[in-house]
Formats: C-alpha cells, structure tokens, sequence
C-alpha cells in the first residue's frame, strides 16, 4: 500500500478503537487526540526505511531492504515502546497531556501492524520475520495502488467531519463532496495515462454516488446523531466486508488460472493469481514453466462457459526464457543477480546482441503492467563486451 492509504488506515482504526471524544475533558481530549496520531504514525513509519536510499547507493536496496526490519513482527514491540517512550519525553518538554506510556505504546504498535498487515495483502512481499527469515511471503489479495480500498477508509473520517455539528454540516459537505471529486478526477486522468480502463462514465457515476454518500444523511438529520467513533467503526466493518470480497475474488481467479494449466496441459512449476486495477473483477494469472511464464487475463466479469473448457479461452502472453549460453551464466554469477533471483517470483531472462557486445535483462513477470514504450518494472541490465567481461549494470528505466 502507499503511504498515504497507510496514514489514513490508522487514523481511521484509532478513531474508532481508542475515540470517545463525547466524553473527555478538555485535557483529556488532548491526550486522545495525541492517541490517534500515534497510531497514524505508527502506521506510517515502517515506510521510513525508504530514507535508506539516501545513503551511498545500491541499486539492490528496493528488493534487500525495503519492506524489511521495519516491518518485521519480530521488530514491531521495540519500534512501539521506543516511538512511545520519544513521544512521551516530547509531550513533557511541550507540556502537553500525554496519555499513558503502555497506551501510546499500544497506539504505536496497532499502527505498525496495520502497516505490516496491509503491505502483505500485495503481491510486491514482505519480510515478515526478519531478520531471522529474510524471505518475501506475500498476500497477493490487493494492488499496491487500490483508490477504492483507501475510500472506504477515507470516507467514514470524512463523514465524521461533515456531521460533526449542525451549524457546519451544510458547508462542510461541500467541500467534502468538490474533494472527492476532484479527487476522482485527478485518478480517473492518471489512470487513463497508465492505459488503466476507467471510462468518464464511471467517473460521472462515482461522483454522484458520493453526493448521495455525502448529502444522504441530512435527511432528518440522522448524520448528526451518529458519533465520530459509530462513523470509524462502520468503516471497519466495510475494510473486514472488501477484504472478504477480495479473498473470495482471489481464490475463483486463481481457480481458474488451473483451469487454464489443466485446459492446455502446461508444466507448471508455480502459479497465482495478482489483483490488476481497478477492481477486484481484474487478476493477472502467473504460471512459472520450465522454460518460461505465462500471463493469463482474468475479467471475473466474464462468466465461465463450461468449466475447464472455458478456460483455453482466456486471453495470455507468454514470456520464453532466452536459452542458456555462457554469457547468461556470467551475468547470473554476478551478486546482484543472485540477490534478484532471490526476489523475483516469475523470473524470465532475456537476450540480445548489441553490436560487437551482449546484453542480458532480467525481469519479474510479477510487475509486468508497464506503460507502452516504456520499459517492465524491475528490469535489470546487464550489458557485456566481445569477451563477455560486464562493462555496465543496472534498473533500466527508461
């Protein structure tokens, strides 16, 4: 998940678990309100270790470091009693009210989980148990980048804010609604760009759902006498309901991804199925061979026709491994690359001659939704000489 969506995950879970704001003291409602960013900062801090790029570079540093220690579960109960424990020497030196160091430290440590437990639900990996196990289970249930997933959460913080009082409520639910909006604009326009199918129509209808969504609960003002927390932990139940719908959408995509093993008798080594934007009707088949990997598009939209018959219908590319030749070998040999094996889920190795030299890329069918014209994600060049000595190295980007 993006950072933002993790922000938003933890103010939404510490508003509805550790808010009762109706019922607080002013200096009480201080040290709750310090609470729910504790637990929004927790839920954005494993992400911190992105600052580890700042330091001499590495080009390995995305796939060895990211998404390790600092979302390890192992690591988690000292990260939250030492964030707990700075906030506590900050708050004092501030004079603010501070709530007790075994509650923020609880804050701190929901947070991160919810960090931990969000980035596994995408198909990129996590190092759950470092830095005893430095492998990468992952959830594959989510995209990385899921707007309707982060709007569920969004929304209920913001319905809070528009009901918060009835003097506010009509000006408020203005801007909450022109927000979203723009909101869906701005992602329907990136979208497009990235040749990801969300039509102006759809655009249209989900702006005058959220009216409806926004303005519905001014009727007989029922919205004013919902609290802050009822709000949050309808927001909940709706993240537990999108997850449950995203595990079953995983497991008849992934069933139909064997259909297609079986349907075109393929040896296959692994398979899974990856959510590809923008709804959870979308998956990408995986299917790891001997000599290669297969992609297989799956629209849950579509109805099966016949079962495993059905499935030699669906549409796939398939990505052939480059045969085996010295000059590969010295390019596997390299460090980076055995550390790149190690990451990479659906591996497929290309070649080519350049001139009087070689060229070698190493790719992960895992990120394979690339804009045209430009390059996979995760590809890693390696270019050699006439005699097979490595002259250059790297991600190719462009």
């Amino acid at each position: 998940m993006d950072t933002i969506t993790h922000g938003i995950a933890g103010a939404l879970i510490s508003k509805a678990l550790f808010r009762g704001d109706e019922l607080l003291s002013k200096r009480a409602l201080s040290a709750a309100r310090l609470v729910t960013w504790a637990t929004m900062l927790g839920a954005i801090f494993p992400d911190a270790d992105v600052f580890a790029a700042l330091f001499p570079h590495n080009d390995m540093l995305m796939i060895s470091w990211h998404r390790s220690v600092t979302h390890s579960l192992l690591c988690l109960p000292a990260f939250a009693l030492g964030l707990a424990l700075l906030t506590q020497w900050f708050a004092g030196r501030r004079n603010w009210a501070c709530p007790p160091l075994a509650l923020l430290t609880l804050a701190y440590a929901t947070g991160i989980a919810s960090h931990i437990g969000l980035d596994y639900l995408n198909s990129f990996g996590i190092m759950l148990w470092s830095p005893l196990d430095w492998s990468r289970p992952a959830g594959d249930l989510l995209f990385i980048l899921d707007f309707t997933f982060s709007a569920i959460m969004l929304l209920p913080q913001a319905l809070a804010w528009v009901y918060e009082s009835e003097d506010v409520s009509v000006r408020r639910a203005l801007r909450a609604w022109l927000g979203c909006v723009l909101a869906v604009l701005v992602i329907t326009s990136v979208s497009q760009r990235l040749y990801v199918h969300v039509t102006t129509v759809t655009a249209l209808v989900v702006a005058v759902f959220l009216a409806v969504l926004i303005y519905g609960p001014m009727l007989r003002g029922r919205g004013l006498r919902i609290s802050r927390a009822a709000w949050c932990r309808a927001g909940l139940v709706l993240v537990v309901a999108y997850l449950g719908g995203a595990v079953m959408a995983h497991r008849a995509a992934l069933e139909r991804v064997k259909q297609f093993v079986a349907m075109e008798r393929i040896e296959a080594q692994s398979l899974a199925a990856m959510p590809y934007p923008p709804s959870l009707w979308h998956w990408d088949g995986m299917v790891r061979t001997p000599r290669g990997v297969y992609v297989v598009r799956v629209d849950l939209d579509q109805p099966e026709a016949g079962g495993a018959e059905s499935a030699g219908a669906l549409e796939y590319s398939y990505y052939p491994d480059a045969p085996g030749s010295q000059l590969i070998e010295e390019a596997k040999a390299l460090p980076e690359i055995q550390k790149l094996q190690a990451f990479m889920r659906f591996p497929v190795t290309r070649f080519h001659k350049e001139g009087s030299g070689s060229v070698v890329d190493f790719l992960d069918l895992r990120f394979h939704s690339a804009v045209p014209g430009r390059p996979l994600p995760f590809t890693y060049r390696v270019r050699l000489d006439a005699g097979g000595h490595v002259v250059a190295k790297g991600w190719l980007t462009r």
